[in-house]
């Protein structure tokens, strides 16, 4: 009888924790750097279904002075999302209403464009599935370097 309590009480513990653990926001910031187009952070991880909160800031003293975005996108469509970016700059409103977010099933999660000075704060849940989830940046000519990779890990 005592094992059976015992057996419980630790699986009762075990479910506690994971549920903890699954609760906590994974809280990220990105910062487009001041002179190239690259985020200055190449990857970061999560747990499948974590709460994530990312922020992206363009810093006001930006050489470039340029707008930036963040995309997360599914595994593997990074060349796809950025090429459709890249195919949607002949839509008048890419870069306004649109934010610079191309039309694509392939994109998860997007932050609004960012003016230089600016910053912008998504809140998603992670994917369940393990994986690489590439986020992007897909203002005209960006998004080839200006890339990094989302892994969500046990």
């Amino acid at each position: 009888m005592n094992k059976i309590l015992l057996a419980l009480a630790l699986t009762a513990l075990s479910a506690a924790s994971t549920t903890t653990r699954a609760e906590e926001v994974a809280e990220i910031t990105l910062t487009a750097d001041k002179i190239q187009f690259i985020f200055d952070i190449k990857e970061f991880s999560v747990k499948p279904g974590q709460k994530v909160k990312l922020t992206l800031i363009n810093p006001a003293d930006s050489v470039t002075r340029q707008p930036h975005n963040v995309l997360i996108v599914k595994p593997g469509k990074k060349d796809v999302v950025g090429m459709a970016a890249n195919n949607a700059m002949a839509d008048p409103t890419f870069l306004t209403t649109k934010q610079a977010v191309p039309d694509s099933e392939e994109i998860l999660h997007h932050s609004k464009l960012v003016q230089a000075g600016e910053q912008d704060t998504i809140e998603f849940t992670a994917p369940t599935e393990p994986g690489d989830y590439p986020y992007i940046c897909t203002y005209p000519g960006h998004w080839a370097i200006m890339n990094g990779v989302m892994k969500v890990v046990e």
